[in-house]
């Protein structure tokens, strides 16, 4: 079985759709399928290529046995409006080009985000006449218009066309979520056309026992409790709070809480600018880490904060951080509505608030600042409930089956 798989993010970028790519095919490898991932070179989020790597027509490597086709990219930081636009078209073309040129495949996979990744795999699919999968992780054009990342109606509209055609091109549609599926099924799309396969976690990398030694001594080194948001500070995470937040501790005279943010985005300059301005030492920008030193940062942490920006669409996400946190047996601080705190609600797995509300931010904190045996039993809960059920192998497993059964279903081997 050959599965063509194009995403504009892959290892090693560390986002939420790089890591699921790179977690399915090295496990479908194992499971006897040769997989190959075409993408663009690594350069999320700044649009800066890592160490190692050059923007080039198009590169080959092999990570766990995933062939890896790396192609040209107009490439663009992650934030804005025009050069994003060419930056998710360009890899359109330049990765329809490559889909073209490798050994005939019996499957072609797309993702979002972005939106035009899985046009790319509509004309791969048209083309080399073979079934094609849409990964539906965001819906457009809503979730650039939540962030107010584009503002025009009619792109807006045009968009949405696009977005309907793509939909009726796709042989199956695969989402991450009942939220996602609910509003596709209110879009037209057949129940029956829509399988939920959500994202998850590697069990083996995200281990309680991690060293926390070393973080603990850089960043708490005198016990304070520490709150780590570990993701994209982008505009849609809403962080903005965590400067509310502190301020409000700082004005309680409490320096014994440090809030850790861990990672890069369209935002973070801004805010890594405004806490320094504020004087809130007690917020920690790392930037980038390295996703080897996420098991000993989360190690390290009293409690994970998981936060979206209080926008209806956001409602039916279900961020991937939830399932790291719950791995490391870590209680989770959610600001996210919807389908999200009905799963960790129902865990029993952390505490919820309402998003970026920062009153409520500073009394889950401080509740599980003073009570560290609570931190402990939802983490427990996390591990046992969340992590368990959401764990990769699993979810591999499961996708392969559904890849067999598409391919079966068009005659394919």
């Amino acid at each position: 079985m050959r599965i063509l798989f194009l995403t504009h993010y892959f290892h090693p970028e560390g986002n939420a759709p790089a890591t699921r790519v790179y977690e399915m095919s090295r496990r479908w490898v194992k499971l006897g399928f040769e997989v190959s991932v075409v993408t663009g070179v690594p350069n999320v989020p700044n649009g800066v290529v890592y160490p190692g790597y050059r923007n080039r027509w198009r590169s080959r490597e092999v990570i766990e046995g995933v062939e890896t086709l790396r192609v040209w990219t107009y490439l663009a930081p992650n934030k804005g409006t025009i050069r994003r636009i060419l930056n998710y078209l360009s890899f359109c073309a330049t990765a329809t080009i490559a889909g073209l040129g490798v050994r005939r495949p019996d499957l072609v996979i797309a993702t979002s985000p972005q939106f035009f990744c899985g046009w790319a795999g509509v004309f791969v699919s048209r083309l080399r006449r073979v079934p094609f999968v849409l990964e539906v992780r965001d819906l457009w054009p809503e979730s650039i218009a939540a962030v107010g990342a584009m503002r025009s109606s009619w792109l807006l509209r045009f968009l949405g066309w696009l977005e309907r055609r793509m939909y009726a091109a796709a042989t199956r549609i695969v989402t991450v979520g009942r939220g996602y599926q609910r509003e596709l099924e209110s879009r037209g799309v057949p129940a029956e056309r829509i399988a939920v396969i959500p994202n998850g976690v590697d069990r083996a990398m995200f281990d309680p026992a991690a060293d926390a030694s070393q973080m603990r001594a850089r960043f708490a080194p005198n016990r304070e409790f520490l709150c780590s948001y570990v993701g994209t500070i982008g505009m849609g995470s809403g962080l903005s709070v965590v400067l509310r937040a502190a301020e409000l501790l700082r004005d309680q005279g409490r320096r014994d809480v440090v809030w850790l943010l861990v990672g890069d985005g369209a935002v973070r300059e801004e805010l890594e600018r405004e806490a320094r301005d504020r004087g809130l030492d007690r917020v920690i920008f790392t930037g980038r880490l390295p996703k080897a030193e996420m098991p000993g940062v989360l190690a390290a942490s009293d409690a994970c904060l998981v936060h979206l920006a209080r926008r209806p669409l956001f409602r039916t996400v279900m961020p991937s951080k939830i399932f790291e946190a719950a791995a490391m047996a870590k209680p989770i601080v959610l600001g996210v509505e919807g389908f999200a705190a009905e799963v960790v609600e129902g865990a029993g797995a952390g505490i919820c608030v309402e998003p970026e509300n920062a009153e409520q931010l500073v009394a889950a904190v401080l509740r599980l600042a003073a009570d560290r045996e609570l931190g402990r039993s939802l983490g427990r809960a996390g591990q046992e409930r969340i992590a368990a059920a959401y764990d990769y192998s699993a979810l591999a497993g499961d996708y392969a089956e559904l890849i067999r059964g598409v391919v079966a279903a068009k005659g394919g081997r």
